[in-house]
C-alpha cells in the first residue's frame, strides 16, 4: 500500500508543479483577424451549404415531378396492356369463330361430294341395270338370226363351211 502512496504523491506533485510553469498566451491583433477571418469563411461555407440545400430540395421536387410522370406512364401502359388483352380476346372470338365457319364449310363440302358420289354410283348401276335388259332382246334375236343362219347353212353348203371356219357351226 506504501507504494499506491507514493505514486499518487508523485502524480499530485506534477499536476501541481506542471500549472506553475505553464504560461499564458496573449491574444494578438492577427490572432483576432484570423478568426475573423475563419469566421467569414465559415459563413460563405455556410451560405454555400444553404444554397446546396436549396439545390437538393429543387432536384428532390424535380424527382418527385419525374416520378408522378412515370406514375402516369405506368398507368398508361397498364391502360395500353388492358386494350392489348380486349384485342387479343377479340382476336381468339374471331378465331373460334372462323374454325366453326371452316367446320361447316368442310361438313356441307363433304355432304356434297357424297351427294355426287352417290349420283354417280346411282348412274352406274342405272346404266348396268338397263344395258342388261336392253341387250336381253337383242340377244333373244341374235339367236333366233343365229338358228335361222344355221338352218340355212344345212341347204347351203359354202355358207355352212364359212360358219365352221368361224366357228358358229
Amino acid at each position: 500500500m506504501s507504494k499506491y502512496l507514493t505514486w499518487v504523491a508523485i502524480c499530485v506533485l506534477l499536476s501541481i508543479s506542471l500549472d506553475v510553469f505553464a504560461e499564458e498566451v496573449p491574444f494578438t491583433l492577427e490572432d483576432r483577424d484570423r478568426l475573423i477571418r475563419v469566421e467569414v469563411k465559415l459563413e460563405d461555407v455556410d451560405k454555400r451549404f444553404e444554397q446546396i440545400d436549396k439545390r437538393f430540395e429543387q432536384i428532390d421536387k424535380r424527382f418527385e415531378q419525374i416520378d408522378k410522370r412515370f406514375e402516369q406512364i405506368d398507368k398508361r401502359f397498364e391502360q395500353i396492356d388492358k386494350r392489348f388483352e380486349q384485342v387479343d380476346k377479340r382476336f381468339m372470338e374471331l378465331r373460334e369463330d372462323m374454325n366453326k365457319r371452316f367446320d361447316q364449310l368442310i361438313n356441307i363440302f363433304i355432304g356434297i361430294v357424297a351427294a355426287f358420289a352417290g349420283i354417280v354410283a346411282v348412274t352406274i348401276g342405272f346404266a348396268i341395270w338397263d344395258r342388261r335388259t336392253a341387250l336381253r332382246p337383242v340377244l333373244e334375236r341374235s339367236e333366233r338370226w343365229e338358228m335361222a343362219v344355221r338352218e340355212y347353212a344345212k341347204q347351203e353348203p359354202r355358207l355352212a363351211e364359212v360358219l365352221k371356219s368361224l366357228g358358229l357351226m
